[in-house]
C-alpha cells in the first residue's frame, strides 16, 4: 500500500473492518487493492486527515450489476481501499 493510503487503511483495520481480499484487480492500471467486508469511512478518515484529496479521490462503482463498491484511490500510485457496499446501496 503506498505511503498516501497507508494511514487510512491502519484506521480502517482498527475500526474492525475485516480484509477480504488484497492484490492486483481486474486491470493493469491498478496496482494494489485492499478490499474490506463494511463501508470504508471516507469522510471520517478525512476529517481526521489520513489522506490528501489532492492525490488520493473517492472511488465509487454503483452498477449493481457487477458489485457497488466505494473506497479511496490514489491517483499517484493506483492503490485503493474499497468497502462492498449493500446492494440497492447509493454511497456514503
Amino acid at each position: 500500500m503506498c505511503a498516501h493510503l497507508r494511514a487510512a487503511e491502519v484506521a480502517v483495520h482498527e475500526a474492525g473492518l475485516r480484509e477480504t481480499y488484497r492484490g492486483q484487480p481486474w486491470t493493469d492500471r491498478c496496482r494494489t487493492w485492499v478490499y474490506f467486508d463494511g463501508v470504508v469511512p471516507i469522510t471520517d478518515l478525512l476529517d481526521r486527515g489520513l489522506y490528501d484529496p489532492a492525490v488520493v479521490t473517492v472511488h465509487a462503482n454503483l452498477d449493481q450489476r457487477s458489485g457497488t463498491e466505494m473506497g479511496l484511490y490514489c491517483n499517484e500510485h493506483h492503490d485503493g481501499l474499497m468497502g462492498l457496499l449493500p446492494p440497492g446501496t447509493t454511497g456514503v
